[in-house]
């Protein structure tokens, strides 16, 4: 396993992290034990969840699951999304508001800290500040260690940024946002961004929601029990004919060495300097090896510019927001 820190913090996160939004979900906390056990055994250090996850479910498995171990990991959690289970809701995150999140996320983790606190979504009705000034706050108490953002535009961490700079207060040190082989639009502003101002970009759905699996054939139909075939949504999103094209193409180049598709996106992600881990959800145990197998492949320069030649940037029409307001 690799390890890298987190921008220019002191924060150090192993390459491949386990995300845990299917935790008090999609999966009992008795499913989910053997998961965090693998990920443990396998050096896995960064846990990500979000008080949102199965409406609290997850951190509370996560925090159920842990135990002692939890002084070896990096506890990463978020706010800002209503707990309600459909639909998920960007919601005012004033100072009350955090405040009472963060108890919330400390008390169904069983801890007394949080590596790193997130802001889930910004809605339009949040004073930027106001997040900035509790979230120093929350540093200050001891109760949060460092500090980050998800589903930002560029402008919006530069801004975040300079005002938290300009004021003394603690930045952002990350940013999370969704980033493979199929949806590379960070690549316009947001990652050029993070790394001038030294942040770390952790990407989530690494493998497509499932689509860079290699699941899914060009022509075929979808698999039944598969995400695309229960979410009509991500099926508009990912099954169509200029994706799968794509699909196909780095199916060929991944196979042509040996390799798989999966082992491919994970090694394509890796080679990115401004990411220090890549978030990757699993329903198994064996998902959790396979992931930190495929990062161990290093990709040549040669082989990353032909891979960035065949992932053309996709229509952004296809990829809206992902929460409703």
């Amino acid at each position: 396993m690799q390890y890298r820190h987190v921008g220019n913090s002191d924060l150090q996160v192993s390459l491949i992290g386990l995300g845990c939004n299917n935790f008090g979900a999609r999966m009992t906390t008795e499913d989910a034990r053997p998961i965090v056990h693998k990920a443990l055994d396998l050096g896995v250090t960064l846990f990500d969840t979000a008080d949102s996850y199965g409406s609290g479910g997850s951190e509370s498995a996560l925090g159920d699951i842990l135990g002692s171990r939890r002084q070896d990991i990096v506890l990463a959690s978020k706010f800002g999304l209503s707990l309600e289970d459909s639909p998920r809701r960007v919601v005012p995150t004033t100072r009350d508001y955090i405040m009472g999140a963060v108890e919330g996320s400390l008390r169904r983790l069983q801890t007394d800290w949080l590596d790193l606190y997130q802001l889930h979504a910004l809605h339009a009705e949040t004073a930027m500040d106001e997040v900035l000034r509790a979230l120093d706050d929350l540093i200050t108490q001891g109760k949060v260690r460092h500090v980050g953002c998800s589903n930002l535009s560029a402008w919006r961490v530069v801004d975040a940024n300079w005002t938290a700079e300009t004021q003394g207060l603690s930045t952002f040190v990350s940013s999370q946002n969704e980033y493979n082989l199929l949806n590379r639009g960070v690549e316009r502003e947001l990652l050029p961004a993070l790394r001038e101002k030294q942040m770390g970009f952790l990407p989530f759905y690494p493998l497509a929601a499932g689509v860079l699996t290699g699941k899914y054939r060009k022509g075929g139909a979808i698999p039944a029990g598969t995400r695309l075939n229960k979410m009509d949504h991500l099926a508009a999103r990912f099954f169509n004919d200029e994706t799968m094209d794509i699909v196909e193409a780095l199916r060929a180049f991944a196979a042509a060495r040996g390799r798989t598709l999966l082992e491919l996106s994970f090694a394509w992600l890796a080679s990115r300097d401004v990411i220090p881990s890549i978030i990757a959800g699993t329903s198994r145990p064996a998902q959790v090896e396979a992931n930190v197998a495929a990062a161990e492949w290093q990709l040549t320069d040669d082989e990353v510019d032909e891979i960035d030649r065949i992932s053309t940037l996709p229509s952004e029409a296809r990829f809206g927001s992902l929460f409703r307001r």
